[in-house]
């Protein structure tokens, strides 16, 4: 079974002119992330304006992805849906075109208890063979996972492999490491107001879910690394240290508005952003590309 490590980057959603999904420019997008050593890919993830596409849309990602990335990089796709049917509709269709794994998270919006949390997460689970994962984002969906429910879903589901995580709480890392152990790859995300990449990787964690390698895919490779020996611990410090400011910055507004600005500052077809987003632009934007510009990164990365 695939089990994520590293790191493992959330993709956006490029778009074309006329507002289709630009599956060209996911291709451009994609042989880059493997071209400069990213271990795993995450799309439809909220860095893919996933709930602003029409399952038919979310249906042709899966495919059109799933034929570029075959035996090339693990590939998971989120199948967050605003019911459980749906959730597993989306997972099953990801599992019958050959999806190396499946993410699920509780429905947004609905504020259910922990027990229908792990209830619709079970459910979710028990309707593939392909490994799972579960992203625990309370900020965006409004539901906390307790660590108690995770290990109570490691126990019945052995293709549960992942856990990312969102929040600002070392203490979850820490019981989600003692329930679980080595059941469970614990990946975070890389928020900076959060700052819990040092924390994961210290605890055991296996990676960083990030966003930040859609800009830097070779310095996010590098502090995502788990820690193994003194090496890597040094210098993924010394790469996390450097990189805050940028990460700040492309967290300003929510993902993946600053994401895809820094795309296109960089001459890769990041694409525009389906309403009620707003493309960004002013003084903010202009501070991002000199930003970039005085980091060195248009200098490496620039097309």
């Amino acid at each position: 079974m695939i089990r994520p490590s590293g790191s493992w980057v959330a993709m956006p959603t490029p778009f074309s002119d006329g507002n289709k999904i630009d599956f060209g420019a996911f291709r451009v997008l994609i042989d880059r992330q493997i071209h400069y050593g990213t271990q795993e890919l995450f799309v439809l993830g909220s860095a893919g304006e996933t709930t602003l596409l029409s399952i038919d849309e979310k249906k042709g990602v899966i495919k059109n992805v799933i034929a570029m990335t075959r035996g090339r990089i693990p590939v998971f796709f989120g199948c967050a849906a605003s019911d459980t049917a749906g959730a597993v509709d989306l997972a099953r269709f990801a599992e019958s075109e050959g999806a190396d794994g499946v993410i699920f998270t509780v429905p947004p919006y609905v504020l259910i208890p922990q027990e229908s949390a792990l209830a619709h997460l079970d459910t979710c689970m028990s309707a593939v063979s392909i490994v799972c994962g579960i992203y625990n984002n309370p900020s965006r969906l409004g539901v906390h996972l307790e660590p108690e429910t995770i290990r109570e879903l490691v126990t019945r589901h052995p293709n549960f492999v992942a856990d990312k995580e969102a929040m600002p709480n070392v203490s979850q890392l820490v019981d989600v490491k003692r329930f679980c152990g080595d059941k469970l790859n614990i990946l975070c995300c890389d928020y900076p107001k959060y700052s819990i990449i040092i924390p994961t990787l210290a605890l055991g964690g296996n990676g960083i879910a990030n966003i930040g390698g859609n800009i830097i895919p070779e310095e996010a490779a590098r502090y995502s690394r788990p820690w193994t020996d003194m090496t890597i611990i040094e210098e993924c410090r010394r790469e996390y240290f450097k990189w805050v400011p940028l990460l700040k910055e492309l967290y300003h507004l929510s993902n993946p508005i600053v994401i895809k600005a820094a795309l296109n500052i960089l001459g890769l077809p990041g694409g525009h952003l389906r309403k009620p987003y707003e493309d960004y632009a002013g003084p903010r934007y202009e501070a991002l590309k000199a930003m970039l510009a005085d980091m060195g990164v248009v200098k490496k990365y620039g097309v």
